[in-house]
């Protein structure tokens, strides 16, 4: 399982991207919002869209669940 958080900040085209612990893009702690532990960032996704309409998982740790 890995720590899902979600960043408080939309990219420029609206999106609010998933990521996971560790990774290079994770916001920093004022700019994020916890949303669990998950086995993948399905769940992880789905429960930041109780928190935003328009997400997106990271390309790099959320690859699975990312869209151009």
């Amino acid at each position: 399982m890995s720590k899902y958080y979600v960043n408080k900040n939309a990219q420029e085209n609206g999106d609010h991207e998933v990521h996971t612990t560790g990774c290079s893009w994770l916001p920093e702690v004022h700019n994020r919002i916890y949303l669990g532990d998950y086995n993948s960032c399905n769940a992880a996704v789905k429960k930041a869209k109780e928190h935003y309409s328009q997400v997106n998982g990271c390309y790099y740790c959320s690859k699975d669940c990312h869209t151009s």
